[in-house]
């Protein structure tokens, strides 16, 4: 579901009426993450988390992380609860047996990039990577679980939202307070256009140190300039992705938000198809929403790989130095 309006609206009554519920649920995070760890890993774990509830960009930052610890000699696996998918695991991930039903979406793209496992017992999936040889572990989301110690967590969050309206779930977008939040964090990293990240400037603790990224396209050679494109996505802000075509020069003439992690029936596919030949349109989708396309109508889709690029390394390199990874 996408989320409310009012969570990104400073004064609104529903808000106010909601705080009494947001603070039990604030309160019961913090009881959850005061918890000891279950398992403490032979080898550095990394968490990519958010305090806001929904798409911040975590996969995105999982994936450029990913290839910079490749490019300094690391072998990375990449752990996942496989939201939306039916296996407990740990299971690792095979795109060629797995589809989004066993293994959820985002598992199927990490898993072009480094070994990624899916298991609803993150402690578990953890064990099973470093029992296959990862020298860094890669916990995509888990930021409020303590299941597993973390040597380094890393914050996402999007500079245009910020963290909305400053409230926890059901009056904000917020998981737990962000100030709370971000004491735990080692960085928080702001993703968005350089205006946003300008203007988005909330105070940090001494120990959170402040990484600024932006998503850009690969274009990889389509012609995107005057295409006449039917758009489609289920990601956490497809407002997002209909931007970037436009940005690229696409005219989209219509963009199909839908929900993050949405399943694509039949019928709902049909209609797409239908209405892009009836309208003379070219189908475009996310990478995400991509891998839950049926093999029989990923042909008809043209996809836009959408990448992070973190614009200064150098304070994230200096925390990585400080759990012991650095190039080899």
């Amino acid at each position: 579901m996408r989320p409310p309006l009012f969570w990104y609206r400073d004064k609104n009554l529903l808000s106010v009426l909601l705080s009494p519920i947001g603070s039990l649920y604030a309160a019961a995070t913090a009881r959850r993450v005061r918890q000891d760890p279950k398992h403490h890993a032979s080898v550095p774990v990394i968490c990519i988390g958010n305090i806001n509830a929904g798409g911040t960009g975590k996969t995105p930052t999982a994936i450029t992380l990913t290839q910079r610890l490749i490019d300094m000699g690391q072998t990375p696996h990449i752990v996942s609860r496989g939201y939306g998918g039916t296996l407990k695991g740990p299971a690792l991930v095979n795109p060629s047996e797995h589809g989004a039903a066993d293994v959820g979406d985002e598992p199927l793209l990490l898993a072009e990039f480094a070994p990624t496992w899916v298991s609803k017992h993150r402690a578990d999936g953890v064990k099973a990577a470093e029992a296959a040889g990862a020298s860094v572990v890669i916990l995509d989301d888990g930021f409020q679980n303590p299941s597993v110690f973390k040597d380094l967590s890393i914050v996402t969050v999007d500079a245009v939202k910020g963290f909305g309206n400053g409230r926890t779930i059901p009056a904000g977008p917020l998981r737990e307070p962000a100030k709370r939040g971000l004491a735990r964090a080692d960085a928080l990293l702001v993703i968005g256009p350089k205006h946003a990240r300008k203007a988005f400037q909330p105070a940090l603790p001494s120990n959170c140190a402040r990484l600024n990224g932006q998503l850009d396209a690969l274009t990889t050679g389509m012609p995107w300039q005057g295409q006449r494109v039917l758009a489609f996505a289920g990601i956490g802000h497809p407002e997002k992705f209909f931007a970037t075509l436009k940005g690229l020069g696409a005219d989209v003439v219509r963009g199909e938000a839908l929900d993050d992690h949405q399943p694509f029936t039949d019928t709902l596919l049909t209609r797409l198809e239908t209405e892009a030949r009836t309208r003379g349109l070219n189908l475009v989708t996310t990478e995400k929403d991509a891998v839950r396309l049926p093999d029989t109508f990923r042909a008809k889709v043209s996809v836009l790989p959408v990448r992070l690029y973190v614009l200064d390394w150098a304070p994230l390199d200096a925390k990585l130095a400080g759990i012991g990874i650095t190039p080899q």
